[in-house]
């Protein structure tokens, strides 16, 4: 081997370990965070399944094991968006359908209670008013205002909705009223030497101030958004996760009930998990996660 050949292969040497430095370096911070929140979540979520399988798994269980559930209803996973006309549709459309209808509440919601509570948190007179009647209706249960709904739009989509809407405003409303109310005097006095319009006012001072407060609203009524929508389509019927869970009740399919159950709730902690995305970007990491 000459000089030349023997410098080569030792610089080439180099390199490669130079590039499985650098590749081990950028990987260990996803090592890092796999060992710290994914694996214990895995380790629990394995015993938790064992636990389950070793205590149904008895025959006249009332309840099917997490084997039972998966050879139940593997047509329904392997073919989540097959589609026999009505509402016998897979699983995938019928969380569609509940997340359209969340989709139109929740907006609704969020344009409403972030303007009410702007208005509330502004206005010592507005909070007076109309701080006694949020904390009223707040505390009505959601599915208390179907019967008001279905009377009202005499239809039962807009009536889902409208308990969407209605579930998830007052935690947008009243965090965001407490956000405007605790911007600091600093920041007002700022807006006033710097002589800025109301707009201006608005959208350099009021919103950024007050942004951790709103998205933690935020959060709290997409969550309560879901839970509604779920509990609302049980007794509106027609296609949607709700719906599909009471009508498995009704047919005694129970494997089909708990592997919606799962769905609901995986899909509810990516809804809450977007919504905390969307608020660390928007308020650079200071809203509550």
């Amino acid at each position: 081997m000459t000089a030349r050949t023997q410098y080569s292969f030792r610089s080439g040497g180099v390199e490669v370990s130079g590039v499985l430095q650098k590749v081990t370096r950028q990987l260990k911070p996803l090592g890092d965070g796999f060992l710290k929140n994914v694996l214990p979540a895995l380790i629990i979520g394995g015993l938790f399944i064992l636990i389950w399988e070793w205590m149904t798994a008895a025959p006249g269980a009332a309840l099917p094991s997490p084997s039972k559930v998966v050879s139940d209803t593997w047509e329904l996973i392997v073919n989540p968006f097959y589609n026999h006309g009505g509402t016998d549709v897979g699983m995938g459309w019928q969380i569609l359908a509940s997340l359209e209808r969340v989709a139109y509440g929740y907006s609704l919601a969020v344009i409403a209670g972030i303007s009410l509570g702007v208005l509330v948190g502004q206005s010592t007179w507005a909070m007076r008013g109309l701080d006694p009647i949020f904390q009223i209706l707040r505390t009505v249960p959601p599915l208390a205002w179907l019967p008001i709904s279905l009377a009202a739009f005499q239809d039962s989509n807009p009536s889902a909705i409208f308990v969407i809407f209605i579930t998830a405003i007052w935690p947008i409303i009243i965090n965001t009223s407490v956000g405007i109310r605790n911007i600091p005097e600093d920041y007002r006095n700022v807006s006033r030497v710097l002589s800025l319009n109301g707009y201006e006012y608005f959208v350099k001072i009021m919103l950024p101030a007050a942004a951790p407060y709103i998205f933690t609203g935020l959060r709290i009524g997409i969550g309560l958004s879901w839970l509604a929508i779920v509990a609302a389509e049980m007794l509106i019927g027609g296609v949607g996760i709700g719906f599909f869970i009471w009508d498995a009740w009704n047919a005694s399919m129970i494997s089909d009930i708990v592997l919606a159950l799962v769905y609901v709730g995986v899909v509810g902690f990516l809804l809450d998990r977007l919504i905390g995305f969307i608020s660390v970007l928007v308020t650079r990491g200071t809203s509550a996660q």
